[in-house]
């Protein structure tokens, strides 16, 4: 009897070995593609007919684009916060790029404004569960490259959550330069003329052929487009005759409140920078093919404020958005924002207003990890937006209550459906504008709209209060004398010098002077 019995289980045994095994489903890798500065219209797939860039419209084209995607703020390092805190910068209290003057130092600057600036937080806060320390708690190997400006060291990428730290540190520019010799002491400088936005790209195409087998969370933070714009003289030479063929207008800006504001993307030297960062995308996507990961990587692409307008290199034109960077208007805020997640929302278009804040619990629920709203407190997954779904009507607010380098003023701004609301600080004064109708924000709607005007402002400064926001002050040795001289010094000297400049750049004989930044060395 019991070698019947015994028989009998091996031959369970062998039927149950010969079952096919349930093939294990491996998470997904992410790749978090971050380029500063970068303009709403700097890429071609959001309508500009200047810049080329078919590897950034590649992520676009498929996955979903969201044409009402928002960086957290007009400037660099409070929406950087954001995109690893998942918290709105009045609530992580970093509000402007770090570094910034503020109160008495600031009145000290020349500026003449009305207002001092209040103080901000200077590092991005140890007691917060960033996105990447998220990640590695759900099992994954994190990277960072290229620019942090988040705080000294000691606050640094791999002081929150980054395993591997390639070239982040506390200065918000590419010191030295886009070509070797650079100077980071994070990121040995390459032989010279070696271009710092592909050694980046090499960086982190590195990273992922040795954690290929592992899944990898790579975000890649380039310095471009920031200034100092630089090219090659090939790139330039190329943008130049394109200017040129599609018509050299004879002014290039407009006076705004503070500075002048740049009207056509016409920059040759500019447009080299982008098409530079499109080259170094490309080398990262065909790297993902080669290597067989494409179908199992998600891929997230934004900037981290508008393209630079006015102030800094006064580099491109957001139209037909208003402003640029620094500025309250949606050119300093709206940006390209692209999500590809493989077989899931591709080559669709999302009208939702989305902001940086959500990519936080959006690649959470994208990997399989717990959601954790208590870090990501002003940030919603966007997955059901991925499904073709919807999302609950919410507001977001941003809050700048400083100037800044680029023309804006102190404000606060919540939108809520179509309805857009800037307070003024220096005044009081609030803007209602319909974006649905008006997305230049050029025909201002309070006046008519007083009940919706209450109501958005209410609902802002609950909110702003909710998260202990900090405003500006008035500077007791302003005067209206001194802020007009001031004013008509820029209109009679800083306006004539840039457009000088702007035609400089777009002549046959145009030459930088110095060796074209040593790009004529190639580099494999």
């Amino acid at each position: 009897m019991s070698n019947k019995i015994t028989f009998l289980l091996l031959i369970a045994i062998t039927l149950l070995s010969c079952e096919p095994k349930k093939q294990e489903v491996s998470k997904p890798n992410v790749l978090f593609i971050l380029v500063d500065d970068y303009g709403y219209t700097d890429c071609s797939v959001m309508g500009s007919k200047y810049y080329e860039t078919p590897n950034i419209d590649r992520i676009a084209n498929e996955g979903m684009l969201f044409t009402d995607g928002y960086a957290a703020c007009q400037v660099c390092s409070p929406s950087r916060a954001s995109i690893l805190s998942g918290k709105f910068p009045a609530r992580h209290g970093i509000t402007d790029w770090i570094g910034a003057k503020t109160g008495e130092e600031w009145s000290n600057t020349g500026r003449a404004t009305k207002l001092l600036p209040p103080e901000y937080v200077h590092h991005l806060e140890h007691s917060y569960t960033t996105l990447p320390e998220a990640m590695k708690e759900a099992g994954y190997k994190t990277f960072f490259a290229g620019k942090w400006h988040l705080g000294e060291k000691g606050s640094w990428p791999e002081d929150h959550g980054f395993d591997i730290n390639k070239g982040g540190w506390d200065v918000g520019s590419p010191k030295g330069g886009y070509y070797a010799p650079w100077e980071n002491p994070n990121l040995p400088s390459g032989p010279n003329g070696e271009n710092l936005t592909m050694r980046l790209a090499k960086e982190t195409v590195d990273f992922i052929k040795n954690h290929k087998d592992t899944a990898f969370f790579a975000y890649l933070s380039f310095y471009a487009v920031h200034g100092p714009i630089q090219t090659t003289q090939e790139k330039w030479a190329k943008y130049r005759d394109k200017a040129e063929a599609m018509g050299i207008a004879e002014t290039g800006f407009e006076m705004g409140h503070f500075l002048p504001i740049r009207q056509h993307q016409d920059n040759p030297i500019y447009a080299g920078l982008v098409e530079s960062t499109d080259d170094a995308v490309g080398y990262i996507l065909d790297a993902l093919d080669e290597l067989g990961l494409a179908e199992n990587t998600i891929i997230c692409f934004t900037g981290d404020n508008g393209g630079v307008a006015a102030g800094d290199a006064f580099a491109t034109s957001n139209k037909p958005l208003r402003g640029g960077k620094g500025y309250q208007y949606e050119g300093g805020i709206r940006e390209p924002f692209f999500i590809k997640v493989p077989e899931l929302g591709n080559g669709q278009t999302c009208n939702t207003p989305v902001t940086g804040t959500d990519f936080y619990p959006t690649i959470l629920e994208l990997c399989g990890a717990n959601l954790k709203p208590e870090e990501h407190n002003d940030g919603v997954s966007l997955v059901p937006l991925l499904k073709g779904g919807s999302l609950a009507e919410r507001p977001l607010i941003w809050h700048y209550p400083h100037y800044g380098n680029q023309g804006g003023e102190p404000s606060s701004i919540i939108r809520l459906g179509d309805w857009k609301l800037i307070h003024y600080y220096e005044d009081g004064r609030e803007a209602l504008y319909n974006l649905k109708n008006d997305l230049s924000e050029t025909n201002d709607l309070a006046a008519e709209n007083p009940e919706r005007v209450e109501q958005l402002s209410q609902q802002l400064f609950a909110m702003l209060e909710e998260m202990g926001a900090r405003y500006p002050t008035q500077d007791p040795t302003w005067t209206a004398e001194r802020e007009k001289a001031h004013l008509q010094k820029v209109i009679d000297k800083r306006w004539p010098a840039l457009e000088k400049e702007r035609l400089w750049m777009l002549s046959e004989d145009f030459d930088p002077g110095n060796d074209w930044w040593g790009s004529k060395i190639t580099i494999d």
